[in-house]
């Protein structure tokens, strides 16, 4: 599998990150070690989580996702053969987002821990905190920079200014910077990405993660109408894309995956993974089966025509 470099970073790893929103969730611990183990064997090396998955889970409290991928990496021995991404500010029963420096302190001990590792390869802010300066945010990660416990720091959910800002802070003050963005970014949202912030990346020359890859499961195909959105837990927030535009890039989606003899999400990823100013996308799979088709769209190479069919009908 090619391995892409990831902005300025030292980190290079396959052009496709395994989401790991579901363990915990929709994934049981077996299901989780099955789909880590073929991701791993499948050439794919980069894992995604955050303290706050999932949270969303009655019962759960966070920390489920890590703990489980903490488990797997310990039981195989692997950690080195692993890129290690996980985020920090979420709500985790404080009542708010947070990225203080006494907060990001704690969180990363608790981190470290579930996932029983010394260090993690990437440490996203997951949210940005408007109570708290980016001098400190990025001044808590400078010390844990300096002693070994992150690579790399990243940056989640920022807009074009909010992420300016955030570079001339490190500039002005002499601070780490921000050197990888972690955006929504699909065929069907595509707004928040492309322009401004896309243009800043690039400029900038950071590495860039979309999340909501295939739309919250929409770009699968599997969702065509309302009576559809029974068919997963998740199903309920892939109503707003039942539209006109959803429709046509379905289509698109339709006609291409049938010249490749590939499914529509793999299309989908293959468009992310081909746009200029987009490292890798993130994808998640509840079954060892889905990680198969996984590593597919990770190779699959789409033509001219096929990126401008669809770059077309998602306009």
């Amino acid at each position: 599998m090619q391995k892409r470099k990831l902005g300025s970073t030292a980190l290079d790893f396959a052009p496709l990150v395994l989401g790991g929103n579901v363990f915990g969730w929709t994934a049981d611990e077996k299901t989780s070690f099955d789909i880590l183990d073929r991701f791993i064997d499948g050439g794919l090396n980069a894992i995604d989580t955050a303290d706050s998955y999932s949270t969303w889970v009655p019962g759960n409290s966070g920390g489920e996702s890590e703990t489980i991928i903490g488990k797997w990496m310990k039981s195989r021995g692997n950690r080195d053969k692993v890129v290690l991404i996980t985020k920090v500010g979420s709500d985790m029963g404080q009542g708010k987002k947070d990225l203080s420096a006494a907060y990001i302190e704690r969180a990363i001990e608790a981190s470290l821990k579930r996932l029983q590792t010394d260090v993690v390869d990437l440490y996203f802010s997951h949210w940005p905190d408007p109570t708290v300066p980016y001098e400190e945010t990025l001044g808590a990660y400078e010390k844990l920079l300096k002693k070994g416990k992150v690579c790399h720091v990243g940056a989640s959910n920022l807009d074009a200014g909010q992420l300016a800002d955030a570079l001339k802070i490190s500039r002005d003050k002499g601070l780490p910077r921000y050197e990888v963005l972690q955006p929504e970014y699909n065929l069907y949202d595509r707004s928040s990405y492309d322009g401004k912030l896309r243009d800043l990346c690039m400029k900038e020359g950071l590495g860039v993660i979309t999340y909501f890859s295939l739309a919250k499961g929409f770009l699968s195909g599997k969702y065509r109408s309302e009576a559809d959105l029974g068919k997963s837990a998740r199903g309920g927030g892939v109503k707003s894309y039942l539209d006109a535009r959803g429709m046509r890039i379905l289509a698109a989606l339709d006609a291409v995956s049938a010249k490749h003899s590939a499914t529509q999400a793999e299309v989908a990823l293959a468009w992310i993974i081909a746009r200029p100013g987009v490292t890798a996308p993130i994808a998640s799979a509840t079954n060892a089966e889905q990680v198969n088709s996984l590593i597919k769209a990770a190779s699959l190479q789409l033509t001219a025509a096929d990126l401008e069919e669809l770059d077309k009908a998602s306009a």
